[in-house]
């Protein structure tokens, strides 16, 4: 049975920009009672909550913090806590990528992909999760993965990694709210091959797979969270390249994926969102985008 967000608490991650911000948009037009805003980038968010304080009558709460962070995400968890109860709606939006050859990779980058995109939803989420236990009137969760953490591609290694991890993650939480009796909480799983959203500037997606609008990516999982629904893969390419990957021999599936989908070469022209700041891990506030 699907939920609507009026008179409800969104929670959203990565908010400032991108589709963390259309999330906030849809979550404001459709009379949310708040809006909560969690980003490291202050000036962004600060002119996320004014045009979204704009567009409705919905209380906007900024929040500055860096989600890969448990401490920071415990302390203005409890802050929310505190000020509003646990959410109804949490999207896990927020995101980074690192795309280059594993051996290029830093300690620093594989622990900032894997901080932002893999344990920072399993923190947020146990922070607020018993009290939408508690609560027992219905819940949503939605967690941004990624196509990439279906198959395998050159040059995403660790991004592939940290979204792989997000799938098993989410749709086992998915399993086990059900099998304990709190249905009333349902996990949905986004699922999107590339995004325009400047994250994954200079990717080629595969044949048969143009980069999406986000606009389009946030309305179908905006309406597959309301319904909670269990996962949704964008575009249809996304579920075929798994179905396929799954039938396969692994050299078969090799030729298919790097001769004809072209799904091995999809990143050799990447060039990304450059970070603020060397080292830094940018808060995709379009986290959005991250192949998702």
């Amino acid at each position: 049975m699907g939920i609507s967000v009026s008179g409800r608490t969104v929670l959203i991650t990565g908010a400032a920009m991108g589709m963390g911000l259309l999330y906030a948009e849809r979550a404001v037009r459709e009379g949310a009672k708040a809006v909560v805003l969690w980003d490291r980038n202050a000036d962004a968010l600060e002119g996320a909550a004014q045009r979204l304080r704009g567009l409705g009558t919905s209380e906007v709460l900024p929040y500055t913090l860096d989600v890969s962070s448990a401490a920071e995400v415990a302390e203005k968890a409890e802050a929310v806590l505190a000020e509003l109860g646990a959410p109804d709606v949490l999207i896990n939006n927020a995101g980074i990528v690192r795309g280059k050859y594993f051996w290029e990779h830093t300690g620093t980058d594989i622990d900032a992909v894997m901080d932002v995109n893999t344990l920072a939803p399993m923190h947020i989420t146990r922070a607020f999760l018993p009290g939408m236990i508690e609560r027992r009137t219905p819940a949503r969760i939605l967690n941004v993965a990624s196509a990439s953490g279906t198959l395998s591609v050159p040059k995403m290694s660790v991004y592939t990694a940290s979204k792989w991890a997000v799938i098993g993650w989410s749709d086992s939480l998915r399993l086990e709210l059900e099998e304990a009796g709190h249905g009333h909480i349902q996990v949905t799983t986004l699922i999107p091959s590339y995004i325009k959203t400047g994250m994954f500037e200079g990717a080629r997606g595969p044949l048969m797979t143009p980069l999406m609008d986000p606009e389009y990516v946030v309305d179908k999982a905006w309406k597959a969270l309301l319904e909670g629904k269990a996962r949704v893969q964008l575009p249809w390419t996304v579920p075929l390249g798994s179905a396929l990957r799954g039938l396969l021999p692994q050299p078969a599936w090799d030729v298919v994926a790097g001769r004809i989908f072209k799904v091995y070469q999809s990143m050799d022209h990447f060039t990304g969102r450059p970070a603020p700041d060397p080292g830094a891990p940018t808060s995709a506030a379009a986290g959005s985008g991250n192949r998702a």
